[in-house]
């Protein structure tokens, strides 16, 4: 390596320790204080980015967005949107002269499109549409609105003073969030700004979604499912519909995974868009690919398929040359640029521990997005020829006050010789002794750990621990094959990853192997509760969002088409589903004092999966507690209960895995 570059790497570890020095180690209540940036958008010019930011109200125990705008040039910086109700999902006009937003300001039916000028003033309330409001998109002309719209509850009448029951006759019924699913679909519709008359242009027993208006204004690109029962398969596929009523739709795709995410090039001649790689057997497993037809559907392509990683986050290049799209792998995301013309990928940047999101092409060679670092979370950057510059500074009031720990990558072999990638958190830079050591495990299992700020095991380690991120098998980043590896045989594989992390962490010195924690949410509280009935070298686990007896999971969650396709029916495998319930049926292995933790309206894993591992320990008298969170779904949204589970983590974890002092007497 070139000294200049020792110098400069040099440099900068001086400086984050410098300035680290004099905070305090970040505390669960600091979370209150960090704000939240989402959905950028550039201005037709190009000289400016609206977003929305989000930051908490502690008084009223929730998270309230509001509009702001960013020069590109860096220089100006302003905020839109004031009060107590949140603006969000802004968009420019394409004639650059309005923003629109979303609020629910003033209105009876929910979420409207309100409008303001981009030079300041109010914003003025657009629709009045009955029927959740989902997405909406402007047309080129800045004329018209295309609109997604789940049909309205009670038919859009006043609600009954009694709840009438609720009759189910779908074979997919629950939903988390959405709750339990009836004849209720969502559709795409036209809305005229200046007339306010509002069209409908597709109709039936499927969902739309993803609507893209071609450059011209004629047409209009969508996804849905228009297979004889949606409810049976993960299929959906691109159609496109003249903006007009009474048109019939045209459909391009055919595949039988999912085809997303349609984008037009701006000069109308081709669509892009993303394709699973996957058939409906593997659905959970798969890995989306860049693909390229032209407008009419013809001459499909695929990009990336050899790729063999998944991409997301599409952005066409003003001249229609070029595509720009982010890469999921290996513990980063990074962003990729494919030319149309040499039919080749480049790599436009790629940083060793950032992660990228919401790239907006500005023009050839300039881009916009979010950009994540295990120090800093999400702040708009600029790439510019290959190189990052900072457009907005957010978060830095609140780092100035926190000590975050140190972050560095790791891997690990398997006991089947599978090499693993992690992330390991530590108090300070220099681990001087063994330390109490907490496996903090992802969801999905499609999901990947990256070097970003995650704000549960950054939380965790400043309270005095070791603290591990694994992506086993099953995670995405490492190939198609290294996700798929656990289908139909959960808790195995995956156990052998994270076990093999911990051994690493304890041989070097790190992890205390007397005093090791486990735990996580969603998948993670799965994998908790495989490991703690495979291992029971761990002294305190924590599961969130988990379930154990499988079993007696279907027809209880969400996802009865993945246990279709890949268990089938438990009446005729009923050994694959004991099998996989493994936690359950040999709870009396299991040492481990264990705490549960759910939402009580969560759909996705629900609560009697926790409940029911909460009991088996109980009646065996394992130490135990269950921690249920009123009103709150699979993903925690409420801030304070946010921070009480952080900090029922940490009193949970210190009550096991903090040193005793020696028989006797003091230390």
């Amino acid at each position: 390596m070139h000294k200049n570059v020792l110098l400069i790497i040099a440099v900068l570890v001086f400086n984050v320790a410098s300035a680290q020095t004099g905070k305090k180690p970040l505390k669960p209540t600091d979370l209150y204080k960090q704000p939240t940036l989402m959905a950028p958008q550039l201005s037709p010019d190009g000289k400016w980015v609206v977003y929305e930011l989000s930051e908490v109200d502690t008084a009223k125990d929730k998270r309230v967005s509001h509009l702001w705008m960013q020069s590109f040039d860096g220089k100006q910086s302003i905020q839109l949107t004031y009060g107590d109700e949140p603006a969000s999902t802004p968009k420019w006009t394409p004639d650059g002269k309005f923003i629109s937003y979303l609020s629910e300001k003033d209105s009876k039916n929910g979420g409207q499109v309100w409008l303001m000028d981009r030079r300041g003033g109010e914003g003025h309330k657009l629709t009045d549409i009955k029927g959740e409001l989902e997405e909406y998109v402007w047309s080129p002309d800045s004329k018209k609105l295309a609109l997604i719209i789940k049909d309205p509850e009670n038919k859009g009448k006043e609600a009954p003073k009694t709840t009438p029951p609720i009759k189910i006759d779908r074979y997919h019924f629950k939903q988390d969030i959405e709750g339990y699913l009836q004849h209720l679909h969502s559709h795409l519709y036209l809305y005229d700004v200046g007339t306010k008359k509002l069209d409908t242009l597709t109709s039936g027993a499927m969902d739309d979604s993803s609507p893209e208006w071609s450059p011209d204004g004629k047409t209009i690109a969508y996804v849905s499912n228009h297979t004889a029962d949606p409810d049976r398969n993960e299929n959906t596929d691109i159609f496109t519909i003249e903006a007009k009523p009474g048109a019939e739709p045209k459909q391009l795709t055919t595949f039988t995974g999912h085809d997303i995410n349609p984008i037009w090039s701006p000069d109308g001649k081709k669509i892009a868009y993303l394709r699973s790689t996957s058939d409906a057997d593997y659905f959970i497993y798969q890995h989306d690919v860049l693909c390229l037809m032209d407008a009419d559907g013809k001459n499909n392509r695929l990009l990336t398929d050899q790729l063999d990683r998944p991409v997301s986050n599409i952005a066409w290049s003003k001249d229609s040359k070029d595509l720009e799209y982010l890469v999921s792998s290996d513990r980063i995301r990074y962003i990729n640029r494919y030319n149309l013309l040499t039919r080749k990928s480049v790599l436009v940047y790629k940083g060793n521990e950032c992660s990228f999101d919401d790239m907006i092409g500005h023009s050839l060679g300039i881009w916009v997005g979010k950009m994540t670092t295990p120090y800093m979370p999400h702040e708009l950057v600029a790439i510019e020829n290959g190189k990052i510059r900072r457009l907005t500074f957010h978060q830095e009031k609140w780092l100035s006050e926190v000590k975050l720990a140190y972050v560095k990558g790791f891997q690990s072999f398997s006991s089947d010789g599978t090499l693993v990638s992690g992330i390991l958190y530590t108090p300070d830079s220099v681990v001087t002794k063994k330390m109490p050591f907490i496996l903090y495990i992802h969801g999905g299992p499609t999901d990947q750990d990256e070097f970003e700020f995650d704000e549960i095991r950054q939380t965790l380690a400043c309270a005095g621990y070791a603290v591990a991120a694994v992506n086993y098998r099953g995670s995405t980043g490492r190939g198609i094959e290294y996700t798929k590896a656990i289908y139909a045989d959960w808790g195995n594989k995956e156990v052998k990853d994270l076990l093999g992390a911990v051994d690493e962490l304890v041989k070097l010195g790190i992890a205390d192997k007397d005093r090791l924690g486990i735990g996580g949410w969603s998948y993670g509280g799965i994998l908790t509760d495989y490991t703690i009935a495979t291992d029971a070298r761990f002294k305190a686990a924590s599961s969130g969002a988990g379930s154990a007896l499988q079993l007696a999971i279907y027809g209880s969650d969400q996802w009865v088409v993945q246990y279709d396709n890949e268990l089938g029916a438990p009446w005729k495998n009923a050994d694959k589903y004991i099998k996989l319930s493994y936690p359950f049926f040999h709870a009396d292995k299991i040492k481990t004092p264990t705490q549960f933790m759910s939402g009580l309206k969560d759909f996705n894993v629900p609560t009697g999966g926790g409940e029911q591992m909460y009991e088996a320990l109980r009646s065996q008298g394992i130490p135990t507690q269950m921690v249920l969170y009123p009103g709150q779904y699979h993903g925690i949204t409420v801030p304070s209960y946010q921070v009480d589970r952080l900090q029922r983590y940490i009193e949970w974890f210190d009550k096991y895995l903090a040193p005793q002092p020696p028989k006797g007497g003091a230390f």
